[in-house]
């Protein structure tokens, strides 16, 4: 058998039973304007509703803020034992807080909590001030990171989505800052709290409750972010994680707020009803065989995958999926390792939905003098 021919079975293995799948419309009535379901670590959508349509979104504009926020603690930009002192322009925001006061002190993280779990906007302009020096250079910020994620339909004129002329976003955009925002371990440590309070230092005590009734309601929900105005309609990004694999729901311009939580349950429910996760490769696996090196230190280079690759999958359609290699027949040094050497076609019903790269494991120099007398040797002495 050929090395591509055993590059392939070995491929082949690998992807077995896995298919991917992108409904062409809902496969359920959904009671609200716009909406989209998907799979995060593949991106793939299941099925949408008027999904790229912009509309205000509330409070679910905080995803953004939130996800700021975190990024600043990951990077190690900012502590969630920071104190920040509380501004008037802070103290002074209406609709959902945590009534803070001016001068008031706190630490970032408990700020950064009463985003998450009470929707504060007065926690959500406490941050941004800290963190950037202003609301305006902090809104600034948030488009700049909206447009780095590829949300070319949002535009962000506060970071607490209080109605306001120009500030708008999509059921897609709302998707990808919420799939950014799931990467950060410390977004997961305040998002399923319940109830929770918090101190003001002065004799006061501020109840939270939990916006997202859905952490508490629904078996696996772990977030995300709930929004409601009047002219946004009842807003929810809903992330869950059931045997292993996780789906998020986003509802825009529900009716009620009982209904968003009702739409987004029963698409989650299809969801993990009808969808699975499979893991068609893993960077670094080992391709079996090597490929020929011409006027390389050594005559042959070994293989292997060079990214992830897990696909959404119907578990109704399992066997759909073939998957095609490619490489040339031989490489010509200087070969770098993890330099790109060929590819891996992943096909649904011979319709190609992906590719993964094949990349060298080590890096092959150019032969030298001493090297081709050591290769000539082994051929005569093997």
């Amino acid at each position: 058998m050929s090395k591509l021919a055993v590059m392939a079975m070995i491929l082949i293995l690998m992807a077995s039973g896995a298919h991917a799948a992108i409904e062409t419309a809902p496969a359920i009535d959904l009671n609200c304007e716009s909406a989209i379901l998907l799979e995060p670590e593949s991106g793939q959508v299941i099925f949408e509703l008027q999904a790229d349509e912009r509309r205000q979104v509330a409070s679910v504009t905080k995803i953004m803020a939130i996800l700021l926020a975190c990024e600043a603690v990951d990077q190690g930009r900012a502590s969630v034992d920071d104190i920040v002192v509380v501004s008037s322009r802070a103290s002074g925001m209406g609709g959902s807080q945590v009534l803070l006061d001016t001068g008031e002190k706190q630490p970032l993280g408990i700020l950064i909590k009463s985003m998450i779990v009470a929707s504060a906007n007065d926690a959500a302009v406490a941050v941004g001030e800290y963190l950037y020096g202003s609301e305006k250079a902090f809104v600034e910020r948030m488009n700049e990171r909206a447009k780095e994620l590829g949300m070319l339909d949002t535009n962000f004129v506060n970071p607490t989505g209080l109605t306001a002329s120009g500030q708008f976003t999509t059921a897609r955009d709302v998707a990808r800052m919420s799939m950014e925002l799931i990467k950060h371990g410390l977004f997961f440590d305040y998002s399923t709290i319940w109830m929770d309070t918090i101190d003001h230092g002065d004799g006061r005590i501020t109840e939270l409750t939990n916006t997202n009734r859905l952490t508490r309601l629904y078996e696996g929900c772990d977030g995300i972010k709930t929004g409601s105005t009047s002219e946004a309609g009842y807003c929810l990004s809903a992330s869950a994680v059931r045997n292993g694999m996780r789906l998020i729901a986003v509802v825009l311009g529900a009716d009620t707020s009982k209904e968003r939580f009702s739409v987004a349950s029963e698409m989650l429910d299809y969801g993990f009803a009808n969808y699975t996760t499979y893991e068609v490769a893993k960077e670094g696996a080992k391709v079996r065989g090597m490929l020929p090196v011409k006027a390389g230190s050594s005559e042959a280079v070994e293989l292997c995958i060079g990214s992830d690759m897990t696909l959404l999958m119907s578990k109704n359609d399992a066997q759909n999926i073939s998957v095609t290699p490619t490489v040339p027949e031989y490489i010509v040094a200087p070969v770098e390792k993890g330099q790109i050497v060929g590819r891996v076609v992943v096909l649904l019903d011979d319709r190609e939905i992906g590719e993964v790269p094949i990349v060298a494991a080590s890096d092959v120099p150019r032969r030298g003098y001493a090297d081709s007398w050591r290769i000539l040797f082994r051929r005569w002495y093997a």
